[in-house]
């Protein structure tokens, strides 16, 4: 694909990362772009590592095969540091955002030497004021578009609010903590990326 996003997502089985690429995916088709958004099927059993994946493009996707050399990788759950080389393939010029409640400078000795760029957001954190239990996935879905800039802020949430209401019709509560989750997210970022430009410049 020679031009567009690849995201590689590392995850555990229950803990939403291949329902955040696919969600990730539906939103950004509904935005009028191309999407791809699947898991790499193995062993499922709750708490296994798993991955998936997205590739979203303004121009038509002919690559049908794993992702190898993502522009952003997704780690849902920071043990997996510890077994999986989470970087591999990661392009210099890309990201890694990292579920965690550790600052970029405690996690930069786990990630093999990795020299791009590192965000750190406490997803459990989050997930678990807005929704009162942890769900990484919504606050790392709404990383991965502040961060990548694949959709603007507004159209994201947008999409995701319609996602919600279809997918929690009878549980409003749920739909709330969710988009509640997601803004949160996007606020910590945003202000994150603000921070970098300005020690950039």
């Amino acid at each position: 694909m020679s031009s567009g996003l690849e995201i590689r997502w590392h995850g555990r089985g229950g803990q939403g990362a291949k329902t955040a690429a696919l969600l990730l995916a539906d939103a950004a088709f509904k935005t009028g772009q191309y999407v791809q958004g699947f898991p790499e099927y193995g062993p499922e059993r709750m708490g296994a590592p798993i991955t998936a994946y997205n590739r979203i493009s303004r121009e038509p996707i002919r690559v049908h095969s794993n992702i190898y050399t993502p522009n952003l990788v997704m780690v849902v759950d920071e043990t997996l540091l510890h077994s999986v080389d989470v970087t591999a393939g990661l392009k210099r010029d890309g990201a890694i955002i990292i579920n965690t409640p550790k600052t970029r400078k405690e996690i930069l000795p786990l990630l093999g030497g990795y020299q791009g760029t590192v965000y750190t957001i406490d997803a459990r954190k989050i997930s678990e004021e807005t929704l009162g239990k942890n769900f990484p996935n919504s606050p790392m879905l709404a990383a991965a578009v502040a961060v990548s800039g694949v959709m603007e802020r507004e159209a994201f949430l947008r999409e995701m609010q319609t996602s919600y209401e279809h997918k929690f019709m009878k549980k409003p509560e749920v739909i709330k903590g969710n988009m509640k989750a997601l803004s949160m997210t996007f606020d910590i970022l945003e202000e994150a990326l603000k921070s970098s430009v300005k020690k950039s410049a």
